[in-house]
């Protein structure tokens, strides 16, 4: 963090989050404007062929566990893969509630097709590091995931702290602006009633 005249401001040279949300969300975008435009294929969809890839057959469940992806969106995207015939589910031998999805012989190859502009991808990115580098890098960004309930929890304790220091209750509202602009509204603006009012009061003065 730099120090300037008008405060402290994040230095986006050196900010490692900002670092890895630039680098991620290039990746991603370019990645699915690919995957779209040559298979139909968006990125979420993607993702899940990957999972489907690494763990043979899988449940909803777990996808979403893996992904750490919201319920609804994967529930969305498999029902879409079976409709264009790219998986099926087959039903759990212990449990009849449970459905485990597996490729189609359409949808692995389409997997097989789509994992070589990924590879192409991934290599053409790290073209600018040597082997060892590229190590160090996957290392460091392994060991930086692990590490990231530590970074709620650091944010928890600061949030009890600042919570404590503005004077907010533990688990009420956030803090809000006062003076803002919908304060302004609030007292300039009249309700129909009050504008009633007002004017029968104007035609009560001239009576």
């Amino acid at each position: 963090m730099q120090a300037s005249p008008a405060g402290p401001v994040l230095d986006l040279n050196r900010y490692v989050p900002g670092l890895l949300t630039l680098i991620a969300s290039n990746l991603s975008g370019g990645a699915s404007s690919a995957y779209l435009s040559l298979y139909a294929i968006g990125i979420e969809t993607w993702r899940v062929m990957v999972m489907l890839a690494n763990e043979g057959r899988v449940t909803a469940q777990r996808i979403v566990q893996l992904l750490d992806a919201d319920k609804g969106a994967i529930s969305r995207t498999l029902k879409t893969m079976q409709e264009r015939g790219l998986v099926e589910f087959e039903p759990d031998e212990s449990d009849g509630r449970l459905r485990h999805f597996v490729f189609t012989p359409e949808g692995r190859q389409l997997h097989d097709r789509i994992i070589r502009l990924a590879l192409l991808r991934e290599t053409a990115a790290i073209s600018v590091l040597s082997d060892k580098e590229v190590e160090t890098l996957r290392d460091l960004l392994r060991r930086v995931y692990v590490n990231l309930p530590n970074v709620e929890k650091a944010t928890a304790q600061f949030s009890r702290d600042e919570r404590e220091a503005l004077g907010l209750p533990a688990d009420g509202p956030p803090l809000r602006r006062r003076g803002g602009p919908g304060a302004a509204e609030r007292t300039t603006k009249s309700t129909p009633g009050a504008k009633s009012r007002s004017a029968n009061r104007k035609r009560a003065t001239r009576r």
